[in-house]
């Protein structure tokens, strides 16, 4: 109550005559609005921007190591690409152009031939599936003979020296214990020149 009482004796006017306990205390809530009013009318848009300027150093710096990353990694990356080019071409050449389709054809049905084997279907597909720079042509196959006359056969298609795949691959048991090897044999060839551009419009 006596506190109260002081409090409204006090004139605003004359803040010098205040007892020292109303000086400080007037003059600590002074300092804290001064305080708050700074921060609020200016610290905080500045707050602001040191914040969005400390992000952005982040992100410059992850930037910045990873293309440093990417300097320091390039003569490697550079052999990598050249090899990769080197096997791009090694694989190219196993496939063969539209001269060479027949003699491969041929190399496929002496495969089967040299073991022994009896051909009872060798059907290429009446058309090829072309895609980005190859073309893959499907052959039906039926072979009969034996086991491993058969499994000779698979190994000599794997070794020739142009890429063949059997797929579909069926065994089911013929006569005389001979057994009956159904599948379907995919040859591969690189398109030409004018096939490429008219798979690609022309570009």
């Amino acid at each position: 109550m006596n506190l109260l009482i002081e409090l409204r004796q006090l004139d605003i006017n004359n803040a010098g005559s205040w007892p020292v306990a109303f000086k400080v205390s007037a003059l600590v809530i002074l300092f804290v609005a001064i305080i708050s009013a700074g921060y609020f009318f200016v610290w905080e848009e500045q707050v602001k921007v040191l914040e969005d300027a400390q992000a952005q150093e982040e992100t410059l710096k992850a930037t910045y190591l990873a293309k440093k990353r990417s300097a320091v990694n390039l003569p490697a990356l550079r052999q990598q690409l050249k090899d990769i080019e080197h096997s791009l071409t090694a694989l190219l050449k196993q496939l063969p152009d539209k001269s060479e389709m027949e003699a491969l054809l041929v190399d496929i049905n002496q495969a089967g031939l040299g073991r022994g084997l009896q051909f009872e279907l060798f059907k290429p597909a009446a058309s090829e599936t072309i895609n980005a720079f190859y073309a893959e042509l499907p052959i039906s196959i039926r072979v009969i003979g034996g086991y491993h006359d058969i499994g000779a056969f698979v190994s000599d298609v794997a070794q020739l020296p142009r890429i063949v795949t059997l797929n579909n691959i069926g065994i089911t048991p013929g006569t005389d214990g001979k057994l009956v090897l159904d599948a379907v044999a995919k040859t591969f060839r690189y398109l030409d020149e004018e096939e490429i551009a008219k798979q690609t419009g022309g570009k």
